[in-house]
């Protein structure tokens, strides 16, 4: 399919484009692909650390190493870094410009330029995050919701943050209006709509979200920065406003953004299930349906973040009747993914670990947010580490370890080196049991009583949290391991070819590394699904 020369490095080694200079003003897609990759990780790690500085912090009674004041900058930087700079953007920026034009069998997106100043805003608004730390009145401790009157009274650099955020969000605008007009106008011919591949489809489904919610975050942190600089009362009651709008106004974007952060990945496992059962994805239309309502059913459920609000007793039974309904579509997947598996010939390799954790621990996610759903549950364990356990479950659980799908499932096709299978088997080990004891035990104590966001606690939590704290060790330890190991595989990795992994997509028919043009000098024609595997000759 490709006039590419035998031992190039394709798009790595682009000629046209040589050198720092050359990345980071560079409009392929793939290199925009590896800057948000390498960005994302960076930002992951420091998240990490901040998160075990937290749990150190909490392995017993008492005042540790931090104050009130540092712990509550620490969770609001940990919080911020790993939502806005990390799982939101994650996979769609990172995996999305890497794959999805190449699936599609487009040589690039349909707007390269703005596909790059998204990436440059990203980076700045990234930058200044990082200085909101060090000016104005010191580090943001607001936690990452923002939410008044704190975030307008504090005397942080809380503001400074908020534009950051606002920045960033405009990044994940452009990222949605390109990948909605890529995946309209540029696939290549025979890719009808029920011939993309799962991912590419998930990717539509959450670019929608992207560009309908993302500017109501953008109205949201404008009307802060708004009433912290000149203070005419939006939330203020004294002067007429109402705190409680801020509420509606944050979560009416944040939690269609869970979708912005679950809907990839789940494209992902339904990506790499097929592929290591050896048989087509069960129920490929139900998939593709059930992607396309949770990213509208999820657009309804806001509310249910508010029961201890004050809402009407109308609006928690509405709220709490759609949060029931969207599980529904996530569901339908679970299905579909476990009956893809069934009587298939599972090879149980990395990619694969990854993404059956992600279908049992987003699974423990989701039936624990039925929890929350119920208002007359949700009353009990509001604000307390039941619901930082639940959101870890869907968010990491969910979102971080399809990320790490990903990782070990298309690095190979990027780089074209091989990391080793038993290292990463190792770490996937030490990851799963870390994260189960860290967050499980992190329900427990919640269900227990202890409220979130909390530097100091009663005597009688000890145990739980000491336990909770040494899981996130284990954890750790399995991050390095699978970091070290997938940076060795991009240095001194053993060579592989076009499709290590047996995948019938258009990505796996390419050269690995991918040629700087994709396909050379021949756009690729479709004549089966992308996991018909006998169609295309692999079985």
């Amino acid at each position: 399919m490709s006039n590419y020369p035998a031992g190039d490095r394709g798009f790595l080694g682009d000629p046209k484009a040589p050198g720092f200079l050359g990345w980071i003003f560079s409009t392929d897609h793939k290199r925009i692909g590896l800057l948000y990759f390498w960005a994302i990780v960076t930002f992951f790690c420091v998240g990490v650390l901040l998160g075990l500085l937290l749990r150190l912090e909490l392995f017993s009674p008492g005042v540790d190493f931090m104050s009130a004041q540092t712990y509550n900058a620490t969770f609001t930087l940990h919080g911020v870094i790993m939502i806005f700079l990390f799982i939101i953007p994650g996979i769609p920026a990172a995996f999305g410009n890497l794959i999805m034009p190449i699936q599609i069998g487009a040589r690039d997106v349909a707007f390269p330029r703005l596909n790059l100043l998204s990436w440059w805003l990203y980076m700045i608004g990234a930058l200044l995050a990082i200085t909101s730390l060090f000016t104005g009145g010191g580090p943001p401790d607001t936690g990452w919701t923002f939410y008044v009157p704190f975030s307008t009274q504090t005397a942080s650099n809380a503001s400074l943050a908020l534009f950051a955020v606002f920045i960033i969000g405009f990044s994940s605008i452009l990222t949605g209006i390109n990948f909605v007009t890529t995946i309209h106008r540029m696939r290549t011919t025979g890719m009808g709509w029920f011939r993309m591949p799962l991912f590419t489809w998930s990717l539509y489904a959450t670019a929608w979200i992207q560009i309908l919610a993302t500017p109501v975050l953008a109205i949201t942190v404008s009307l802060v920065m708004v009433e912290r600089l000149l203070g005419i009362g939006l939330f203020n009651p004294t002067q007429g406003g109402d705190p409680v709008m801020y509420q509606h106004l944050f979560w009416i974007y944040s939690h269609p953004a869970v979708y912005i952060m679950v809907l990839p990945g789940m494209g992902v496992v339904s990506d790499i299930i097929p592929v290591f059962a050896r048989k087509p994805a069960f129920g490929y239309k139900a998939i593709v349906v059930s992607s396309l309502a949770i990213a509208f059913a999820g657009s309804l459920v806001w509310g249910h973040h508010m029961y201890t609000s004050g809402m009407s007793d109308n609006a928690v039974l509405l709220f709490s009747f759609l949060t029931f309904v969207v599980a529904i579509p996530s569901a339908i997947k679970v299905f579909n993914w476990v009956t893809t598996l069934y009587k298939g010939s599972i090879a149980l390799d990395p990619p694969l670990l990854y993404a059956l954790s992600f279908v049992l621990l987003f699974s423990i996610g989701g039936l624990s947010g039925l929890v929350l759903g119920a208002a007359s549950a949700d009353v009990h364990v509001h604000d307390t580490h039941f619901v930082v356990g639940h959101f870890h479950y869907v968010m990491f659980g969910g979102a971080g370890f399809a990320f790490f799908a990903a990782m070990h499932y298309w690095l190979p096709k990027i780089y074209g080196r091989i990391y080793s299978k038993k290292l990463a088997t190792i770490a996937w080990g030490f990851m799963f049991v870390g994260f189960n004891l860290l967050y499980l035990t992190m329900q427990i104590v919640g269900v227990k009583g202890m409220p979130r966001r909390y530097y100091n606690y009663l005597p009688e939590f000890t145990d739980l949290n000491r336990l909770a704290t040494v899981g996130s060790w284990v954890l750790a330890i399995g991050l390095v391991i699978m970091f070290a190991n997938l940076f060795h595989s991009v240095l001194r990795g053993t060579p592989v070819g076009p499709n290590p992994w047996g995948g019938a997509s258009l990505e796996w028919q390419i050269p690995s590394p991918p040629p700087t043009d994709n396909f050379g000098e021949n756009d690729p024609v479709v004549t089966h699904g992308p996991y018909d595997f006998k169609e295309a000759g692999i079985l």
